[in-house]
């Protein structure tokens, strides 16, 4: 009678520890993704915990309570990583924790030639988990531009229009030092060497760059445009560049946003250092973050005797360039008899 009670309760725990190990494979080991596509991708924010977690992935799993209990058997729940993650069509629970206990996947981050640091901020916030008002303390922390040699009006210069590869839960202040190496990076010993030559700092470069970039969008005009700046600030004249004028503008106005189209000739008595109808040599700091083929056109500028450009009205998007003033008068004319005729008044 022993012996048959024995091997009774023996059949009993086997029997329950075989449903206990299928309930185990089961919440590792069967397909737990509920979506249509070859993949999906879920991003943790980096204060998330095991409930924020299983929030995020309902919509993309079959039962979640399963993949809790993973979780929770593996460890992860108590050691939740923020993140990108992509999920795989048919992934089991085990999978999925091994995937999301991995440090996430990397973000393409682009950006191009933000006029201001807010800009930037803003374009930056919608690509990583920082936001815009971390972005935007982080890059005007006057202990860190006081640290790495810029200013107030220089701190635009450090910022390299480019695609950068980032962790999507990356901070304000990592984005930031990432930027720093970028710039040290950009200004190699060959750059170093070419701005020696022009006797101009990397910063001076990148704020005549921005002044070229803004003079031409096209690519292929820079290096000559470059060279009459260049050429001007050798003879120490003005550089009466517009696009200093209409940056002093929006900076006196405080309004970035506004269009301006043509500048008046009242617009070239404001009182700014950027103003350079009023005040000789370069701005004291960038008036945007110019394109890489900016500042490498001012790099490898174009050698010529031009001092004068207007905009070509017979081919739009270039300039006729001059050598002398009466020159330049005569394309001046033809410009602003064009101008007039469209009825831009500003």
């Amino acid at each position: 009678m022993l012996k048959k009670i024995v091997l009774a309760v023996v059949a009993i725990g086997l029997v329950i520890c075989g449903i206990f190990a299928y309930k185990v494979y089961d919440a590792f080991f069967t397909p737990n993704t509920s979506f249509n596509n070859e993949e999906a991708f879920v991003y943790i924010p980096s204060d998330s915990n095991i409930e924020d977690v299983k929030v995020l992935l309902e919509p993309l799993l079959d039962d979640v309570e399963t993949f809790e209990a993973a979780a929770k058997r593996k460890g992860y729940a108590s050691n939740v990583r923020g993140g990108k993650y992509v999920i795989k069509k048919g992934m089991n629970n085990h999978e999925l924790v091994n995937v999301l206990r991995l440090r996430g996947l990397e973000v393409k981050l682009a950006f191009n030639n933000q006029e201001t640091l807010a800009d930037l901020a803003g374009r930056v916030a919608t690509q990583i988990e920082a936001d815009s008002l971390s972005l935007i303390s982080a890059f005007n922390d006057s202990d860190f531009l006081k640290e790495n040699g810029f200013t107030e009006q220089t701190k635009l210069a450090m910022y390299i229009p480019n695609s950068y590869n980032f962790y999507w839960n990356t901070s304000a202040t990592a984005f930031r030092s990432k930027m720093l190496k970028e710039y040290h990076r950009f200004w190699n010993e060959e750059r170093l060497v070419k701005a020696k030559r022009l006797n101009l700092t990397p910063v001076e470069v990148v704020t005549l760059a921005s002044v070229v970039h803004k003079e031409t969008a096209k690519v292929d005009e820079r290096p000559r445009v470059a060279g009459v700046y260049l050429n001007r600030l050798r003879k120490n004249i003005l550089l009466q560049a517009d696009p200093t004028v209409i940056y002093a503008i929006k900076l006196h106005t405080g309004d970035f946003n506004q269009i301006i189209k043509r500048v008046l000739y009242r617009d070239l008595e404001l009182d700014s250092p950027y103003n350079t109808y009023k005040y000789a040599g370069l701005p004291p700091g960038p008036i945007a973050m110019p394109d890489i083929s900016a500042v490498d056109a001012v790099l490898n500028s174009e050698k010529h005797d031009y001092y004068y450009f207007v905009a070509n009205v017979e081919n739009f998007g270039y300039h006729k360039f001059a050598k002398t003033l009466s020159q330049h008068n005569r394309n001046k004319e033809q410009y602003i008899r064009w101008i007039n005729s469209q009825k831009i008044k500003r």
